[in-house]
């Protein structure tokens, strides 16, 4: 049984940005086939800017976990920055993860990526 930080327990419990964002301006997909967890990220983007960012998962309470802190990590960040955010920061931020559980902040970085890639493939569409 994975021993959990209070820090993780807590985003889990309580998360942060959990929902749907009914009009995003970019929605990014990942999934981790071995164990059958999913992340679904929303981001509104606003002159180059993450205003806001929400998160839906289907997983267990890392993968719960590991979403609501990305949201609390990239909201209010120049894109540029937020594309900065890796998995092992994800991690940190949570007080560490179980080594059977990185997949879940790789899934979270994953999510940020495919949102992100959507987004420039909408605006380069719209020039």
């Amino acid at each position: 049984m994975p021993i959990y930080s209070e820090i993780l327990l807590d985003h889990f419990h309580h998360p942060r940005n959990l929902g749907e964002i009914e009009h995003a301006d970019a929605v990014g997909d990942a999934s981790n086939g071995t164990c059958g967890d999913l992340m679904r990220l929303f981001l509104n983007i606003r002159a180059g800017r993450v205003t806001e960012a929400q998160f839906m998962t289907l997983g267990c309470a890392a993968a719960i976990a590991t979403g609501s802190m990305l949201t609390e990590m990239i909201r209010n960040k120049p894109l540029e920055e937020a594309l900065k955010v890796t998995n092992e920061q994800v991690a940190a931020a949570l007080g560490g993860l179980p080594a059977e559980k990185i997949h879940c902040s790789v899934l979270a970085e994953q999510a940020l990526q495919s949102a992100v890639t959507a987004w420039r493939a909408h605006a380069g569409r719209k020039k």
